[in-house]
């Protein structure tokens, strides 16, 4: 009975040894794929018909045109016309929060789709910002806004808001800091908007997780989609196309 038990452990060892991969991670790397209609091109049938009437009632929620886009518009590093566009939104809203921020931050990860130039329907913005998270607002010292300046050059760029003019070296170190044309005082105070998942220390911004004064409506109404949906909707209403711009806000040298 042993020298079976002592001839089963050797095998057993051996065929496990002789599965085992010598494949290593080295590397991971992250894209976006649009699932439309390409990947639908022979639908089938009964699923259609399954799922039409369902789809009568989304396209009567997403359907509906909130704005119009002057340009496509996408989200890059280290700066974008989306990753532009979204901050500005928010230093815009503000005025409806009683605030008056000196900047904002929108972080990359956040963003998850792109917008085409025409309509822009409340589904299209759903689909560039998807989650729970809610405009909010909070308080840093100088010497904190450089702290997370420096963190965004490390991450290459994130969305920031027009004033802000940032120089970073391709390898994510941060040269210079200018906000509204003026250099970062260490000792001031600064009012920043941004979404609450930021002010946890999320997606690389720890800084971020030192403000005070915190300024954080918790009402859905608040989620950052509904703050998009309601300034293109603002924009249309005055007769005005959403435009945005690449402009030197984040510069790598």
């Amino acid at each position: 009975m042993r020298k079976f038990l002592l001839f089963f452990v050797i095998v057993t060892t051996m065929l496990f040894s002789a599965c085992a991969s010598h494949y290593q991670v080295t590397g991971v790397s992250l894209t976006r794929i649009l699932v439309d209609t390409v990947y639908d091109a022979h639908p089938d049938e009964t699923a259609v018909a399954f799922l039409a009437p369902y789809k009568h009632q989304v396209d009567s929620v997403m359907g509906p045109v909130v704005g119009i886009a002057a340009c496509d518009m996408a989200a890059n590093r280290p700066e974008g016309n989306l990753s532009n566009l979204l901050p500005d939104i928010f230093v815009y809203m503000a005025k409806y929060y009683q605030e008056t921020p000196d900047f904002s931050v929108y972080n990359m990860g956040g963003i998850r789709a792109a917008l085409t130039k025409g309509e822009v329907t409340y589904g299209d913005v759903l689909d560039v910002a998807p989650f729970e998270n809610k405009i909010c607002f909070l308080t840093l010292t100088g010497e904190k806004v450089m702290e997370l300046f420096s963190q965004i050059a490390k991450r290459g760029g994130e969305g920031v808001s027009r004033g802000v003019q940032l120089v970073i070296t391709r390898e994510g170190e941060l040269v210079s800091a200018r906000l509204h044309g003026k250099e970062i005082d260490p000792q001031a105070d600064y009012r920043i908007a941004t979404i609450d998942y930021l002010i946890q220390g999320n997606d690389g911004m720890p800084a971020l997780a030192s403000g005070f004064n915190l300024n954080t409506p918790k009402d859905k109404k608040n989620n950052a989609r509904f703050i998009i949906r309601d300034y293109f909707h603002e924009m249309l209403m005055k007769g005005e196309t959403v435009d945005a711009k690449v402009e030197g806000r984040i510069v790598v040298r």
